[in-house]
């Protein structure tokens, strides 16, 4: 049966594709907002299972992956910067300390969505004004919950991970092979896509 990933998210796909899953690709837009006092593991389940119910209306004979990632410090959800201010906020809340990263999956398909948050601890190094500065200059927080990529030239600002690291770049992709297999998606057979 055909997997779908509804995300536009490179990271997604590139991790799907290092893992042997094929797929397709269907983006989809939802309000991705948290509601005002939403706890972060709900809003990240909502989200993902959001965007897998738009794609599977489009898609109702394949199994459909969706996600949803968030930052959270000191019970603070980051989302993605809005600008190079809120960038230098984020990093500066991170700095020297250990927050978590959750990723919301939903995998639907044969009358079945499954939900999963997986949470990971990561402890970034202490940063100075001079490094923050230099990060930003690079434009690779702006898309990127938290505003830093763990794959990315932040990988130096990372002292330690205590869970996936392949949740931290956007997709649990242990976690999301035990959903697909639960569902009955025989993904040894795939090829890369």
């Amino acid at each position: 049966m055909r997997l779908v990933l509804a995300s536009a998210s490179p990271r997604r796909a590139d991790l799907l594709r290092a893992a042997g899953i094929a797929f397709d690709v269907f983006p989809v837009e939802v309000d991705e907002r948290f509601r005002l006092g939403e706890k972060p593991e709900h809003a990240v389940a909502r989200v993902a299972e959001a965007k897998a119910t738009v794609a599977v209306a489009t898609h109702p004979d394949a199994i459909v992956l969706a996600a949803d990632t968030t930052v959270v410090i000191r019970g603070e959800a980051l989302a993605k910067p809005v600008d190079a201010a809120d960038a230098a906020r984020m990093l500066r809340l991170l700095s020297g300390r250990t927050h978590e990263v959750l990723t919301g999956v939903c995998v639907c398909g044969h009358r079945r969505r499954l939900l999963h948050v997986e949470p990971t601890r990561v402890r970034m190094a202490k940063l100075g004004e001079s490094e923050i500065a230099w990060y930003i200059s690079t434009a690779e927080p702006f898309d990127k919950a938290g505003g830093y990529a763990v794959q990315g030239l932040a990988s130096r600002f990372i002292e330690g991970i205590d869970g996936s690291y392949s949740n931290v770049v956007g997709l649990p992709i242990c976690s999301v092979y035990e959903l697909l297999k639960e569902l009955g998606c025989d993904i040894l057979e795939s090829k890369k896509s």
